[in-house]
């Protein structure tokens, strides 16, 4: 890689490879180039940006688990909310929304992004693949297709909470509440969001069931 900057060096093995480089921050050229942006959180219901086009799509070697802690949207330093993130896991699928941006457009969008997921993501470059064509809903897949970029926070950052229960998870989700709304609406969108493609995630499923168990618990009570 003679020649290339640092942040250049980044991109390309994470492209050729893969695996997200340990020194990938904001504000290097990772996916400064990057057509595509992979959402897996609330990004699939609220990009809250311009797009080109948006597809259901998957990441591999992935699993999606609310182990990321959020005091900026979904709660509050004193309170820390529940957002989900990636854990590497090699027989793991991840499926979200891909929305593939404009060039002229494409700084802008990267600047928003790495302000709303400034509180512990970094971008990183993907592989994505797409359902197959004329499947209903996102059974097999075809690919990879595309490179894209995507946010993952960490276990170095400073808000990642790592391995909890259901239970607990569903607890803070019930109590958070934050500037972008309460935690409990997040992790009920990110279930319905998912359901209406088609997609499986047994833990997602798994503390939204939790959470509405224990809210109709508390209305009986």
């Amino acid at each position: 890689m003679a020649g290339k900057t640092r942040s250049e060096e980044m991109a390309v093995r994470e492209t050729v490879t893969g695996e997200p480089d340990e020194g990938a921050v904001h504000g290097v050229s990772i996916g400064s180039a990057a057509e595509w942006i992979f959402g897996y959180g609330s990004l699939i219901w609220r990009p809250a940006f311009p797009y080109v086009e948006s597809r259901p799509a998957l990441v591999r070697g992935f699993i999606r688990r609310f182990w990321q802690g959020s005091t900026d949207h979904r709660g509050t330093p004193s309170l820390p909310g529940r957002v989900v993130t990636l854990i590497r896991e090699p027989e793991g699928t991840v499926w979200g929304r891909a929305f593939r941006i404009a060039p002229h457009h494409r700084a802008e969008i990267l600047d928003r992004l790495d302000v709303r997921e400034q509180g512990g993501y970094e971008r990183h470059l993907v592989d994505l693949y797409w359902p197959e064509e004329g499947a209903s809903g996102v059974g097999g897949q075809v690919g990879p297709r595309a490179c894209a970029l995507l946010y993952v926070a960490a276990s170095c950052n400073e808000n990642y909470v790592g391995p909890s229960s259901v239970g607990e998870i569903a607890d803070r989700a019930l109590a958070a509440h934050g500037p972008s709304g309460a935690n409990r609406d997040y992790v009920l969108e990110l279930e319905s969001a998912l359901r209406a493609m088609g997609a499986e995630d047994e833990h997602v499923f798994a503390v939204a069931a939790e959470l509405r168990r224990r809210e109709a618990s508390s209305r009986s009570d």
